[in-house]
């Protein structure tokens, strides 16, 4: 594989950001949503929303290969998952592993985050209990009208230095 890059989102990077969010979500969110949830969705994911809040202080975790963006996971209050990403031509490469490695081990830096939370579609729940998350409640509407799983994982601790 090409080398990985991984590093925090600049303003200049929102409109790719954009661009991967609502292609991805087009193929594997909306065939599964109500039709004005995932318009809903789509404009969410629109650059002016995505500006606003990385303005606001959500961390965008954005993964490169040779100057194309491939991956994205937003954490919002280093805590809640809000945006998790990978192209569709990237997805089985270990992109998505690293990419929330990336994003949990920043937000355990920061905050000493130890529970981790998300909303995750039907598509993407088996990648989310690969990385150890496990479900809090049945497929339900989330906040937004998406239809989604509630999901947390427990951060391991670290043992103490001797």
């Amino acid at each position: 594989m090409p080398d990985l890059q991984l590093r925090l989102a600049r303003p200049e990077d929102v409109q790719a950001v954009s661009r991967l969010a609502r292609r991805v979500a087009r193929r594997w969110i909306l065939p599964e949503q109500e039709p004005a949830a995932g318009l809903a969705l789509l404009e969410r994911l629109g650059t002016r929303t995505l500006r606003e809040r990385m303005r606001d202080g959500q961390r965008f975790h954005l993964a490169w290969v040779d100057g194309t963006l491939v991956g994205i996971a937003a954490m919002r209050g280093d805590s809640h998952l809000v945006h998790f990403f990978v192209g569709t031509r990237w997805q089985g490469r270990g992109i998505a592993r690293r990419l929330w490695q990336r994003a949990m081990a920043d937000a355990v830096r920061r905050a000493g985050t130890r529970r981790f939370t998300l909303n995750a579609t039907r598509m993407a729940v088996p990648v989310y209990v690969r990385f150890g998350f496990a479900a809090t409640g049945p497929e339900g509407l989330s906040p937004n009208g998406i239809r989604s799983t509630p999901m947390a994982l427990e951060a391991p601790r670290r043992p103490a230095r001797a």
